[in-house]
């Protein structure tokens, strides 16, 4: 399995159990066009399987459903797929344990990491902070959401080359 894509190194136990592209669009809201897109331009990679080919599926991890759900979540507040580039890079390099008490936070340009409530109460007083996205809610969102959904467990080889060798045998 490929570590480095993950998103938070927090020391949760790594699982090779994911859910298919499909599945992760609809948890997180977005479209399979989006999701794709953003796999495509690495904004969101998805961390159990990657696409190898025709034929092969992508499996995503609970993680990446919940940050694909947080780009969302700041797509339809209007902050700028460059800035949400540069608020999952900071995620990533925080490499948060507790996401419950995380907050993000934008004036509708940038987007700010609050890791406390002192921290969101300070940005408040400097008039930078317009909106909040509670990360715990949204994590919460996600768990409950992913029980409609069927996970599976990576495979070593595509679902094309699967095929390809039952026809043959």
């Amino acid at each position: 399995m490929d570590y480095e894509h993950l998103l938070f190194t927090d020391g949760l136990p790594a699982t090779d159990i994911g859910y298919r592209g499909a599945s992760a669009a609809a948890a997180a809201g977005i479209s399979y066009r989006q999701l794709d897109y953003w796999d495509r331009t690495q904004l969101v990679v998805p961390s159990i399987q990657t696409a190898t080919g025709s034929g092969s599926q992508r499996l995503y991890g609970f993680r990446d459903i919940l940050v694909l759900k947080l780009v969302k979540r700041l797509l339809d507040t209007g902050v700028s797929l460059q800035q949400i580039r540069l608020a999952v890079e900071q995620l990533k390099a925080a490499g948060l344990s507790d996401l419950s008490n995380t907050t993000l936070m934008s004036d509708g340009a940038r987007v700010y990491l609050c890791t406390s409530q002192d921290e969101v109460i300070d940005l408040l007083g400097q008039g930078q902070g317009v909106f909040g996205i509670a990360v715990g809610r949204v994590l919460r969102e996600v768990e409950a959401t992913l029980v409609d959904f069927a996970a599976e467990e990576a495979q070593i080889t595509d679902e094309l080359a699967a095929r390809r060798a039952r026809k043959i045998s």
